[in-house]
Parts: structure tokens; C-alpha cells; sequence
């Protein structure tokens, strides 16, 4: 994706930013995506911003989707997925998702010119 810059969170995480603004990160363990039986925090947990709440849902409410949000994310535009479940994803799907998130956070004007370079939409 194009005027993409790669940023380091405060803990070294790896952040993803389109024109300062964040579509894909990689999340420090927090204590409300953790194991159910363990409690042990999640340490490969990615977000990937999303253009709509409905996209949110399409990705989320199948109970055997690897994709998830948390309470915190509530109101939030953004998707999670573990890194250990991304061999579930195709590529297809997963390259779909990045570039919605890319779409999501871009310029409207970035995005048109990408769309149209790339014969999408």
C-alpha cells in the first residue's frame, strides 16, 4: 500500500500508519484479550481498522471467524486478530482486510487515486 510509514509504540510494538493516522497495529498484551482458562494475556494480538460498524460485524459474529473484538473495542472501527490464528485467514481475505483498513484511515483522495490504479470498486 502506498505512503505507508512504520512507526514503534511506546513498548516497540510495530504500527502501521497511512498519512499519520494508524490502520494496522500490533497490541501490547492487555488483560481483555487473554486466554479463557489461563487469564494469560494474548501477546500477538493485531488490529486492523475497518470502514463500518456492518464490516466490523461481518468479520466478528461468526463464532468461527479468527477475527474478535473485545469490550474495550466497543464503538471502535477496528477488528483483532491473533497472530498465532493468521494461517486461518486466506490470503485473499487477509489482503482484503489490510487494504480496507489502508482505505479506512487514508485520504479520501489517496484512496480514489489507489481504487483507480487498481481497478477496484
Amino acid at each position: 500500500m502506498p505512503h505507508v510509514t512504520l512507526i514503534h509504540g511506546p513498548k516497540g510494538n510495530p504500527v502501521y500508519q497511512v498519512g499519520g493516522k494508524s490502520f494496522v497495529y500490533f497490541r501490547t498484551p492487555s488483560r481483555d484479550a487473554a486466554d479463557p482458562h489461563t487469564g494469560e494475556r494474548w501477546d500477538d494480538v493485531i488490529i486492523f481498522w475497518v470502514p463500518s460498524e456492518a464490516d466490523k460485524l461481518a468479520l466478528t459474529q461468526d463464532p468461527d471467524s479468527p477475527f474478535f473484538t473485545t469490550p474495550h473495542f466497543a464503538g471502535h472501527l477496528s477488528v483483532l486478530l491473533r497472530g498465532a490464528h493468521v494461517g486461518q485467514v486466506s490470503l485473499a481475505e487477509l489482503s482484503e482486510v489490510v487494504q480496507d483498513a489502508w482505505l479506512a484511515r487514508a485520504s479520501a483522495t489517496r484512496g480514489r487515486k489507489w481504487l483507480a490504479e487498481h481497478s477496484m470498486r
